[in-house]
């Protein structure tokens, strides 16, 4: 059987073994597991089903994760990501009154379009013709953005008719949350895994003890029915010019978001030629694609790489077998729904506070010396944040990044690819 093992998954040439490997698989599982907490609490403001989300984004983490681990030999896990279903949820249909039928329409195509830019070689133009400053923008608007929500279902922020927001009075569920996240920072500082899990847990319990929340009335479930929300998408719904930029915003949301992941844990496990350039770059990029379309139909938002692999990576993981380790935990997390169901919005709040603080850290890469690259930047940052939308943010930032190139009269320095994102940013606005 080891014998095997090794063929198929190269330890030897790896440098690792099955030891390893299983430790940096339930390594990788601790440190993203908040998702089966979070998401469903994200999209389930938007009415749909918590316990079939519940189930869907273990599903779904599970399958995607096993996907990279069987087909592409990579550490790497896969999920619904942070800040793209807080676009999902708060933006599509909060903000913009889409139903999330057709927001999971408009996820699935989104996915579509970056697996035909991955096939075509087109990804690398289109990521090339993005500044450094506006992709680093992204990341810390998204962080704000995700914050501020945390800090409303946390309680700590509310609705001001004289001033649009204002701090809230401190209740007793808002302590409860800050007593979470208390243990999250404190087990983060020293670099305990599974710090964010630990922090929701510890919410919960005193949530529990204090009668804030009810016991579950069972620990363990066979029961798993996503029927709910599962094969609910409604892709013609959402094949409309209006939701173009929409689609056009996920989409690069993904991309930034996935290339960002993969080449930070890519360089981690040193999966790179002598160039540099890593190795099997677009099949993991087209497995990604491919998440987003399998959660979607599933019924869940956009599916991508998370970053929390390199903990994984961290203790040593370097083949296929760490993700599908990853992958088993997450299945067997189906079988834990009714305690999962029961914890409330403000203990997985401190969780997405959190996320905020480590996308800021991309707030070095801006350029603010550079206005025509760090306004720009600065634009996309303040309106995403401000505007609830993160899609208004994106095509805001890119119209001002190519109207300040026009007015120096450097179009030169406007690659085609930009005035392409240019003019569907600009679509955006107009339908």
């Amino acid at each position: 059987m080891l014998a095997f093992l090794d063929r198929w998954f190269k330890f030897t040439e790896r440098k690792t073994n099955l030891h390893t490997e299983i430790i940096a698989g339930v390594t990788t599982f601790l440190a993203m597991a908040y998702i089966i907490f979070v998401n469903p609490n994200i999209l389930s403001a938007t009415g749909m089903d918590k316990t079939a989300l519940i189930t869907v984004t273990c599903l779904v983490t599970a399958l995607t994760t096993l996907m990279t681990g069987l087909f592409a030999n990579a550490p790497i896990a896969m999920a619904p990501g942070m800040g793209l279903n807080a676009f999902f949820a708060y933006s599509l249909v909060l903000t913009d009154k889409i139903s999330w039928q057709t927001a999971l329409g408009i996820v699935f195509i989104s996915g579509f379009c970056f697996f035909i830019l991955t096939l075509a070689g087109m990804r690398r133009k289109l990521v090339q013709a993005i500044p450094r400053s506006l992709i680093s923008a992204m990341s810390v608007g998204i962080g704000l953005f995700i914050t501020f929500i945390g800090l409303v279902n946390l309680g700590i922020i509310q609705r001001s008719e004289a001033t649009l927001i204002s701090a809230a009075p401190v209740t007793s569920t808002a302590l409860i949350g800050l007593a979470g996240f208390l243990v999250m920072i404190t087990l983060e500082m020293k670099k305990v895994k599974g710090a964010m899990i630990l922090g929701i847990l510890t919410s919960t319990l005193i949530a529990l003890l204090m009668g804030k929340i009810a016991w579950p009335e069972a620990w363990l479930s066979f029961e798993m029915s996503f029927s709910p929300i599962a094969f609910k998408l409604d892709i013609l719904g959402a094949l409309k010019w209006s939701f173009m930029g929409s689609i056009f915003a996920l989409m690069f949301m993904d991309l930034f978001d996935s290339i960002g992941s993969l080449v930070a844990c890519c360089h981690q496990a040193k999966f790179t030629d002598e160039k540099g350039n890593i190795r099997g770059l677009d099949r993991l990029l087209s497995l990604d694609a491919i998440a987003t379309m399998i959660g979607a139909i599933f019924g869940t938002s956009t599916t991508t790489t998370y970053v929390e692999s390199a903990t994984g990576i961290g203790e040593g993981g370097r083949t296929g077998l760490t993700s599908i380790v990853t992958a088993t935990l997450f299945l067997l997390g189906m079988l834990f729904i009714p305690v999962i169901a029961i914890v409330p919005a403000y203990a997985t709040a401190p969780a997405l506070i959190l996320v905020g603080f480590f996308m800021m850290k991309e707030v070095k890469e801006i350029n603010f010396s550079n206005m025509e690259e760090g306004f720009p930047a600065f634009v996309i940052v303040v309106m995403i944040a401000l505007s609830y939308s993160i899609a208004a943010g994106l095509a805001f930032g890119f119209l001002s990044f190519v109207v300040f190139k026009v007015v120096r009269l450097k179009l030169r320095e406007i690659q085609p690819a930009m005035w392409v994102i240019a003019g569907l940013s600009l679509l955006h606005f107009l339908l």
